[in-house]
């Protein structure tokens, strides 16, 4: 009997190879046809493949913790994979692949090691139970792409709603916006009128307060040039009165001025003709003589004065002076003094002749500055004299 079971499993082995290798071709060309399928599907896929290595009791173990797992998981996550959820020949041919793929992994753990009844039996068990467990993952996938595909039209129909309400809203903000604008617009404009109106109102004012301004400045300055004019014409002829008035009092006081220099002139005259001591001959005589007698002195003095500049000057002819004690010089100095002494009293000679003179006609005793009278006793103590003692202390 063991060589029966034997030889029976061995002869059934070649028997499945055809099988399994044309699974396995399938199973690839369909796992490279759903590669762009849902992630889900990849998710399945890839513990077939896995399970291929180790013995048939861990895959069981494995696979049912796997779906254990898979029930336990949260409906959260399991939208957004019913988002992305694949179109239905994708999901069959996903199904197809995991199909092809356990009973390649089960052909595999079949050859890689001899197998008994029971090992195979629970294979068969861990097989159902895999495939109850792959029919409700689908059955649960398909109630989750239900319910996620009603919540996305629900929520597409909620944005939409909300988008219309939003427009809607929108709509009523721009209608209610150019409602107010139009409104403001209208107030700005009837506002701009107001304006207007007032501007040229208070400009139509302005340009009459102006011209009344204008014709009143005008008016004033009428009468101050016309004051102004009159003021110059009264001050022109008083200026003209005063000229006048002044030119008569400049007459009168040239008049006066000019008999009053006509008498000062005729006085003048008189006094420089005037003879003072002409009617006291003896005083006269008295002062002849005084006068010839200071001729007389004055006539010696020059004569001693010149004999003693003249012997001066031989003695130093005739003498030789030694220039080292300078009596030369001195001597020189000495006698140019006595020289210019001599040439002042020749100038009293000259004047002694001039008042002989005067007193032969009788005008001497007059001052030749006011032709006043000169003291007598000016006259006797200081000869000759022909100034009085006011205007000889005002020279």
């Amino acid at each position: 009997m063991p060589s029966t079971a034997k030889g029976s499993t061995k002869k059934a082995a070649p028997a499945k190879k055809a099988p399994v290798a044309t699974v396995k071709k399938v199973a690839a060309t369909k796992v490279s046809a759903t590669k762009k399928s849902a992630v889900p599907a990849k998710k399945a896929a890839v513990p077939a493949k896995k399970s291929a290595v180790p013995s048939p009791q861990a895959s069981a173990k494995k696979a049912v913790a796997r779906t254990t797992v898979k029930n336990i998981t949260p409906p959260k996550k399991a939208a957004p994979v019913a988002k992305k959820s694949p179109p239905a020949h994708q999901t069959s041919s996903a199904r197809a692949a995991t199909a092809t793929a356990a009973k390649s992994s089960a052909a595999s753990t079949a050859k890689s090691a001899p197998a008994s009844h029971a090992t195979k039996a629970a294979a068969d068990k861990v097989k159902a139970a895999a495939a109850a467990q792959a029919a409700k993952e689908r059955e649960a996938k398909a109630k989750l792409a239900a319910k996620a595909a009603a919540d996305k039209a629900k929520a597409a129909a909620a944005a939409k709603a909300a988008k219309e309400r939003e427009a809607k809203a929108k709509s009523a903000e721009r209608e209610k916006a150019a409602a107010a604008k139009a409104k403001a617009a209208a107030a700005a404009k009837a506002a701009k009128e107001r304006e207007a109106k007032a501007k040229s109102a208070a400009k139509e004012r302005e340009a009459q307060r102006k011209a009344r301004e204008k014709a009143a400045a005008e008016a004033k300055k009428h009468r101050e040039v016309e004051a102004k004019r009159k003021a110059v014409e009264a001050e022109k002829q008083r200026k003209l009165r005063e000229i006048e008035r002044r030119q008569q009092e400049e007459l009168k006081r040239q008049e006066r001025r000019d008999a009053e220099e006509r008498k000062r002139a005729e006085a003048l005259e008189r006094k420089m003709h005037s003879k003072p001591y002409a009617d006291d001959p003896a005083f006269l005589e008295e002062l002849r003589v005084l006068l010839i007698e200071a001729r007389d002195a004055t006539l010696h003095q020059i004569a001693i004065s010149d004999d003693e500049a003249d012997e001066m000057l031989v003695d130093r002819e005739r003498l030789e002076y030694d220039d080292e004690d300078g009596s030369s010089v001195a001597s020189d100095i000495q006698r140019d003094q006595l020289k210019d002494f001599a040439t002042a009293l020749r100038l009293k000679v000259d004047e002694i002749d001039v008042a002989l003179a005067r007193i032969t006609d009788g005008s001497y005793g007059r001052c030749d500055e006011c032709f006043e009278p000169i003291s007598k006793p000016r006259l006797q103590f200081q000869l000759p004299v022909f100034t009085c003692v006011t205007c000889r202390a005002s020279v």
